[in-house]
Formats: structure tokens, C-alpha cells, sequence
């Protein structure tokens, strides 16, 4: 099985609850102390399903210049009404690019790191292994959907 297939297979049990209730737009990204180039504008779409923990689905182009996918599972520990501060983990399509990482299955690239939101903007901090980056900050700009 395709991984994009598997990726709608877990997703349709979500879907099948209930509507996204935010969707984000990611913007781009910061890669600090990077040791090579990175594609920094990073268009993306995603869809998050609330509760007490986040589902996130989407697509986005990476920083490896290929177009990729997301499945996250996020839960946020402070919450206000115009705020967010939360951890995330995900499982990140880079074709072709897996074995750029220290840790990956195949292409699917595993992810934690902090995540946060003011408003209408987000942002999301990854931990680098240090050799080709310290850390990706990932940033855009997200709503609630009616």
C-alpha cells in the first residue's frame, strides 16, 4: 500500500466523526545553524480535528522541494482564549529524501517538537540532530473553520 492511501485510511475514521475544526496555512520555515541550504518557503495546507488531542492532516512543500505529507497528533498544556502551547508528534512524508535522516521508515520521517499558537498565527519548534540543522522553527497562520 501507497503511503499517501495509508495516510487517508487512518484519516477517514476522523473524518468520518466530524468536520476540521481549524484549518492552517504554513507559510515557511527558519532553519537555525543549518549546514547546507534549505528551501525556507514552505506552502501548506492543513486540517486539524480538535479534542483532547489534535489530529492534524495536510500537504505541504518541504524543505527538501518536494511535496509532502503530514499526520500529527498534537495536546496542547496551556490554553487561553487567544493562545495555545502544546507538544506534537508526526509522521512526515519526504519523498525520496527518508534517508536524509537519522530516523526515518523509509521515506516517513518521524517528528516531535513544541508547538504554539497567538491569534492567528502558529508556530512550531522541531529539534535538528545538530549535523545539518540545530532546530526548524515552522511558522503560518490558522483559523477556526464554522
Amino acid at each position: 500500500m501507497r503511503l499517501p492511501a495509508l495516510l487517508l485510511a487512518l484519516l477517514l475514521p476522523v473524518s468520518a466523526l466530524a468536520g476540521p475544526d481549524r484549518i492552517s496555512v504554513l507559510l515557511g520555515s527558519e532553519h537555525f545553524n543549518a549546514t547546507k541550504e534549505f528551501q525556507e518557503f514552505n506552502p501548506g495546507v492543513f486540517l486539524t480535528w480538535e479534542g483532547r488531542y489534535d489530529v492534524s492532516a495536510g500537504i505541504y512543500y518541504n524543505s527538501y522541494e518536494e511535496v509532502g505529507g503530514l499526520v500529527a497528533l498534537g495536546r496542547d498544556f496551556w490554553e487561553g482564549e487567544d493562545y495555545a502551547v502544546g507538544l506534537f508528534g508526526a509522521l512526515a512524508l519526504y519523498p525520496g529524501d527518508g534517508d536524509r535522516f537519522d530516523v526515518s521508515i523509509g521515506d516517513v520521517v518521524p517528528l516531535i517538537g513544541l508547538q504554539a499558537r497567538y491569534r492567528n498565527v502558529f508556530a512550531q519548534l522541531i529539534p535538528g540532530n545538530g549535523e545539518t540543522t540545530d532546530a526548524v522553527l515552522a511558522v503560518g497562520l490558522t483559523w477556526e473553520l464554522p
